[in-house]
């Protein structure tokens, strides 16, 4: 992981944005050769190879710090060198089968009336409002954001760029994978999407490291048409795994109407049955979280949406990342894409 990380990082960075001599001859590699960083952090270049490969463990902040600064990493990327450069193999994995919300937390999310969900490890869908239910058609029923967006979306999913969103998620898990290197569940779910989908393997194979930003999102809905929302991203205190996602509208608006037309198409039947139910590790709830407008009223609270007993630790989810809009629904922003 760190070695394939550092080395599509290297090729990025030309000598010259280095602040290297171009010599003579042609280069067989893009972007900077292991002696030149080595050069450049002031190390010998056996030990920047073992550092590399993985096998310098106590690394120090400062060689970290100059190897960030030598390849131009993001702030993101800089936070997952550090991840992956300090992976000790005598930690042991949490079970992400034992991911539970709150109670306060499942009351919040019924008392939101625009999208909202909660994600877990490795983007697992932990629960999602009605709203949510209604915008992210089938997301519930695979229980896993990467998974419904890899398998199920692309022809389905609301997003105005499916593309964008995909590189999002993709970015993320790679992240969370960072975080907990020894969880085999990252590799059952990284070989079962590499082995189905060619746009995985791409985009997988390109190390983009990112966290979901917040901002504009533009939906397209067949039923209610486009839909502009504000996506907020939350960390859970005490729960540095779970993540909540809201998607807030503007009162008045085009979208805010649109979205009452969605939520009002929603099965009844769905919503009667409430995550607060769901207390049990071995069921999960979907999950997809929205600030509410303060036009609405408290009676307009959604239920949650159960995720289905059959959903099991196979089905994960991931954050929605999906091409941004103004939130006069007549405005494109542009939503930042992972690595780009």
């Amino acid at each position: 992981m760190l070695r394939d990380f550092l080395r599509s990082r290297r090729a990025r960075v030309t000598p010259e944005e280095a602040g290297l001599p171009l010599g003579p001859g042609a280069r067989r590699v893009p972007g900077l050769r292991r002696e030149e960083v080595a050069d450049l952090a002031g190390i010998s270049v056996d030990y920047y190879v073992r550092f590399e490969q993985g096998r310098c463990p106590n690394v120090s902040d400062a060689l970290l710090d100059s190897v960030a600064r030598i390849l131009r990493l993001t702030p993101v990327e800089r936070i997952y060198l550090y991840e992956i450069a300090r992976t000790s193999a005598t930690h042991a994995p949490r079970c992400a089968d034992d991911q539970q919300i709150s109670a306060g937390l499942r009351l919040l999310l019924e008392n939101l009336s625009t999208p909202a969900f909660v994600l877990g490890r490795l983007l697992d869908l932990l629960a999602m409002n009605e709203p949510a239910h209604a915008l992210f058609r089938g997301l519930g029923a695979r229980g896993n954001y990467l998974r419904w967006l890899i398998l199920d979306a692309p022809g389905k999913a609301p997003y105005a760029d499916w593309n964008v969103a995909a590189h999002e998620a993709i970015a993320m898990l790679r992240f969370d994978a960072a975080r907990h290197p020894h969880d085999p569940a990252v590799a059952a779910l990284v070989d079962e999407l590499t082995a189905v989908s060619s746009e995985f393997r791409r985009i997988w194979a390109t190390h983009e490291v990112e966290l979901c930003r917040n901002g504009r999102r533009r939906y397209r809905h067949p039923l209610v048409g486009e839909i502009v929302l504000h996506s907020e991203r939350l960390h859970i205190p005490n729960e540095p795994d779970q993540t909540l996602f809201t998607y807030s509208v503007v009162p008045g608006s085009p979208s805010d109407a649109g979205l009452r037309r969605l939520t009002r198409t929603t099965d009844p039947a769905i919503a009667t049955s409430a995550v607060r139910t769901a207390t049990s590790a071995s069921r999960k709830t979907d999950s997809v979280a929205g600030p509410p407008s303060s036009t609405r009223s408290a009676s307009a609270a959604p239920r949650l949406v159960p995720a289905p007993p059959s959903a099991s630790r196979e089905a994960r989810a991931v954050p929605l990342p999906a091409s941004s809009a103004a939130a006069t629904d007549t405005t494109d922003l542009d939503l930042p894409c992972p690595g780009r």
